[in-house]
């Protein structure tokens, strides 16, 4: 029976979400459980082709990523892959109608790491709505369950989040994305001469994105406002812990926050909302 592929393929996007990321693995766990496999299913799917373009060097990086959209598009279409990931995908997608406009934003931004690109203002906002912001209206898709009016009230503040996230990974990555990968996206820094000031700039930015992400956080439904605001906390406790940096740290280290600090996040979120206070 196709249910049991179909199980094998959530599954295996569950793995996938698990192994590269416990943080969103954690704010996962906190939406209502009738939501969590189609999360699952499109965090799988994004990092899928976030492996393509950035650790298959050596291989036709640009042939897989051809043949990944292809496939996309052909799955969604037959609403069913022998890609277990696809699979789960296309589920998600055919489920909770998810506008094939984000797919195509989000696989152009993929294309883009695959190029060497000097970013400008155009291109890194280009960048940060397909690889970020489309991810985040993807899951709004989910978390408002077709309710299209509810969708366009929250969109402004689910991109807001998603590029918020993106950007500080960018903050976090930025020793490793120029040194092993050859990327510098943000527009107008010269890393060699990274500063004080490119970085407050920078953060300044980030904050005007967190603030605006959380408005929309609070008008979330109950079933997936937890998990979602768990998230947000942790990426601003790591955005905090950032700012806290002087600008040549943060090319010589990697920023992280340790398990033990993400369980106290996981818990005073909990009270927080067991308080209503978000």
């Amino acid at each position: 029976m196709k249910i049991l592929f179909d199980n094998l393929s959530v599954e295996i996007s569950r793995m996938t979400t698990r192994t590269y990321s416990t943080s969103f693995s954690m704010g996962i766990y906190f939406i209502d459980a009738r939501l969590r496999d189609a999360i699952y299913s499109i965090y799988g799917y994004v990092r899928l082709a976030d492996e393509i373009v950035d650790s298959f060097d050596g291989f036709e990086q640009r042939h897989l990523l051809e043949k990944l959209t292809a496939e996309t598009y052909e799955a969604i279409e037959s609403k069913i892959s022998i890609n277990p990931i696809l699979n789960s995908f296309q589920n998600a997608v055919n489920k909770y109608e998810i506008d094939l406009e984000l797919i195509r934003l989000f696989l152009r931004s993929m294309e883009m790491d695959l190029e060497k690109v000097l970013y400008d203002t155009n291109n890194y906002n280009q960048y940060i709505l397909g690889s970020a912001e489309v991810v985040g209206l993807m899951c709004l898709h989910v978390f408002t369950e077709n309710d299209k009016a509810k969708f366009e009230e929250l969109k402004p503040s689910a991109m807001k989040l998603g590029a918020a996230f993106q950007k500080v990974n960018f903050l976090r990555d930025m020793k490793d994305d120029y040194q092993i990968l050859g990327r510098s996206y943000f527009p107008g820094v010269d890393i060699q001469e990274f500063n004080h000031v490119s970085k407050e700039q920078i953060e300044l930015e980030i904050e005007e994105d967190f603030n605006a992400a959380l408005i929309g956080i609070r008008k979330l439904p109950i079933s997936s406002k937890r998990g979602v605001y768990l998230a947000y906390i942790y990426y601003k406790t790591l955005f905090n812990k950032i700012k806290s940096l002087p600008a040549h740290k943060v090319l010589t280290e990697r920023v992280r926050i340790n398990n033990g600090r993400k369980l106290g996040l996981m818990i005073n979120c909990l009270v927080q909302n067991k308080m209503k206070w978000v």
